[in-house]
């Protein structure tokens, strides 16, 4: 993933490694606060930190700021260490702490008072706020703003020695109460609190703010490149004040990047804590959280996670990602890693009337697709009596209904064919079971595929089927509405009575598998209270959000199925127009597209009207599709005329495919086309490029660096990569250079 990643972070390393900044060092950190489990917007900076110390040959530190004793627990930092492990990292050296530094950081406190540049204040923290003023007005000075310095530095000792009780007095920066930036309107550095800390105990009562630490914590540790998100912008002044007025031993430098916001769910570690102290949720590691804890144990693979945050990417601009990319991710990861198996979760019962009761018949099928490049098989039993799926069985069936129908013909899976000679009914009415003939492949030509299971031989199994947590797309954001009030009562169902192959039975916890035409599932730790095993749904083979939030939902008939928390629900899946089946079809094979494209880009008539007009203005199929599932999301969609524009230009060289998220970004917010976007950003156009002879000038240019990095230092191939886009002015593909770059150096001299 590493070699992969390319932003504005690594083109500011870049230039920083050609200048010699930092002595050639690329030093990153990760700093986390201890006060809530880990979530996917943490796992953005946890995959760039780390990644960024990868691609350069650097380190990267994990370092608690734990600077705040009331919100902080020992949990938390033993769950996020295990969450970026999972994640598939690794920090360098030991795990540190903001609590390390914490009688270095009170010497500088009393180095600042000394200097006339703090002052303890005993204005109550609401008098504080009221007095710093706003945009159009300056601040008003503190009455203790002039207090003698040996004054203050007593007040602190004495504030540090527990003489005083919490908001009575802190330790205030003497900056300026008329700087335009109010957070630079004289800050708090301490504030008194008599709580015990997770790893001090009593030995502290005053804690610095998170201002004042962190910039000093980069500093000690000799962090090269402090990335944080766009909220700090505003902070970066008072992080660079306070490194300019202490003898700090290294001088850091903060960057910002946009935050990961994602629909359908809270970010919020107080609001996610809410939500589990109200019981609204099992616990942090809920399968319809958020956080990390939560994604494992729904079973999302931390490979899928990875990748969906380099296609995010790192820009400037904050926005709202959908979930579904996110899904796309764990399918394409999941595709090649999860055997195809069959499990019913609503069992109809039926009998094949021409097979003895005694015949077991044992089928040998396969645990992978055609199109994946694995084998494997496991053996399947065929029986007289079989389950297969209610849904898979229609009466009076709709126009366009492919499965099993009164005297209709189906192919079982790995199975055989069968008719429907007649139906069973109970004594209410209702269909109990059928009656079916086991048939030749010559006797009948089946419309369709469905799954089954033998009935004697399966084993009972209890499905959790996860859904978006959050009806709205962004909870909070509607005037008069309480966000608790849009969560989705459907967000967990619980399907009780459903049947599974007798072999999945032993498999082992936390193992993944492809349920055919429902989803893939993990095998949860946890039995259901009857002892069954539980499989909790990892995703949905297809993107059917958006068409439940459109489509009425039929009535519920009858089923074994009762939600976790909410009135019983029947799973039903979403079915196409007849338009859309066609179309979809038509893409598959017309276009070549993957049976997972075809089917999200025919999820509704807007969508399709959007790719076809796409099409008919002359966009390849392939291109044209992935950029309106995985860079598009919701109504976010410029004219069609303008993407594609944007896709001839990144065809023609004319913009490297890296910077598709941000000029999208641009086009959107200011409404114009993708060359006036990228002009705006001031993106170079590319040219036709000799790399080759461009990366032996640049080699030649820096004799004493190539040696070094033949001779083993290979943290230089930044120092070169750097180098040569400048050279190329922006207008090298970074993929193909860094491929070449790193050819023309590994050669032998």
């Amino acid at each position: 993933m590493s070699d992969r990643l390319k932003n504005f972070v690594t083109e500011i390393i870049d230039g920083d490694l050609a200048a010699d900044k930092h002595g050639g060092r690329v030093h990153t950190r990760f700093p986390p606060e201890p006060n809530g489990y880990l979530h996917i917007g943490h796992a953005k900076s946890i995959c760039l930190n780390f990644g960024l110390a990868a691609q350069y040959g650097g380190k990267c530190n994990l370092r608690f700021d734990d600077t705040n004793p009331t919100t902080e627990d020992t949990e938390y930092v033993e769950s996020i260490q295990a969450d970026i492990r999972w994640l598939g990292f690794t920090w360098d050296g030991e795990v540190r702490f903001a609590s390390d530094y914490f009688e270095q950081f009170y010497a500088w406190a009393l180095h600042l008072i000394d200097a006339g540049k703090a002052y303890v204040d005993e204005q109550d923290v609401e008098a504080i706020r009221a007095n710093r003023g706003s945009a159009q007005e300056p601040g008003t000075p503190s009455p203790y703003r002039d207090r003698p310095g040996a004054e203050s530095r007593r007040l602190l000792e004495a504030m540090r020695a527990g003489d005083f009780e919490d908001g009575a007095m802190v330790l205030r920066a003497k900056i300026d109460m008329a700087h335009p930036n109010i957070l630079m309107r004289d800050p708090l550095i301490y504030r008194i609190r008599k709580a015990p800390h997770h790893r001090t105990g009593d030995a502290w009562c005053i804690y610095p703010m998170y201002d004042y630490a962190h910039c000093l914590e980069d500093a000690i540790e000799g962090i090269t490149h402090s990335v944080c998100t766009l909220e700090f912008d505003n902070n970066r002044a008072l992080y660079d004040w306070f490194l300019d007025n202490l003898p700090v031993p290294y001088r850091p430098h903060q960057y910002e990047m946009s935050r990961l916001d994602l629909s359908h769910t809270v970010m919020s570690k107080r609001w996610l804590l809410q939500l589990v102290e109200q019981g609204e949720v099992s616990g942090w590691d809920d399968p319809r959280m958020p956080t990390l804890a939560g994604l494992r144990r729904r079973g999302v693979p931390p490979e899928a996670i990875q990748r969906f945050c380099l296609d995010v990417g790192v820009t400037k601009s904050n926005a709202l990602t959908s979930p579904a990319l996110l899904d796309f991710h764990i399918r394409e990861t999941l595709n090649h890693e999860a055997a195809r198996v069959l499990v019913v979760q609503d069992p109809l019962p039926v009998t094949l009337t021409n097979l003895p009761e005694d015949e077991v018949r044992w089928l040998d099928a396969d645990l992978w697709p055609h199109d994946v490049p694995r084998e494997g098989t496991r053996p399947l039993p065929l029986s007289r009596e079989l389950l297969i799926d209610r849904s898979d069985f229609e009466e009076t069936p709709p126009k366009g209904f492919k499965r099993l129908t009164p005297g209709g013909v189906v192919r079982l899976r790995h199975g055989g064919v069968i008719r429907c000679d007649q139906v069973r009914r109970s004594e209410d009415g209702e269909v109990s079971g059928l009656d079916c003939s086991l048939l030749s492949d010559d006797e009948a030509r089946p419309k369709g595929t469905i799954h089954w299971l033998s009935t004697p031989h399966s084993l009972p199994v209890e499905l959790h089927l996860v859904d978006r947590l959050f009806r709205s797309p962004q909870p909070g954001t509607t005037d008069g509405v309480d966000w608790l009030d849009e969560l989705n009562p459907d967000s967990l169902r619980t399907i009780e009575g459903a049947r599974m192959e007798p072999w999945l039975g032993a498999s082992d916890p936390g193992t993944r598998f492809q349920f055919e035409r429902q989803g893939y599932f993990m095998k949860d730790e946890q039995t259901s209270p009857s002892g069954q095993p539980i499989f909790v749904r990892i995703v949905e083979l297809r993107d059917g959000w958006t068409k439940k939030q459109t489509t009425p939902q039929p009535a519920q008939p009858k089923a074994q199925a009762k939600p976790a928390s909410s009135s019983q629900t029947r799973v039903q899946p979403a079915e196409r127009s007849e338009a859309l089946q066609t179309r979809m079809t038509e893409l598959q094979e017309r276009l070549g597209l993957p049976l997972q494209d075809a089917e999200r880009l025919t999820r509704d008539e807007a969508t399709d009207a959007y790719f076809q007009s796409g099409l008919n203005a002359g966009a390849a199929p392939r291109p044209l599709a992935s950029l309106i599932l995985n860079d598009l999301s919701g109504d976010q969609r410029p004219p069609i005329q303008q993407i594609t524009e944007l896709l001839e230009m990144e065809d023609q060289k004319g913009l490297q495919r890296n910077q598709r998220s941000v000029v999208l970004e641009t086009m959107l917010k200011e409404n114009c086309g993708p060359k006036a976007a990228a002009k705006a950003l001031g993106l170079a156009e590319q040219t036709s490029l000799d790399l080759e002879a461009l990366i032996g000038e640049v080699i030649d240019q820096h004799p004493a660096e190539r040696d070094r990095y033949r001779s083993g230092e290979k943290q230089l191939f930044g120092f070169f990569m750097g180098a040569c886009m400048r050279a190329a002015r922006g207008g090298a593909d970074p993929k193909a250079l860094q491929s070449q770059l790193r050819q023309s150096l590994d050669s032998a001299p």
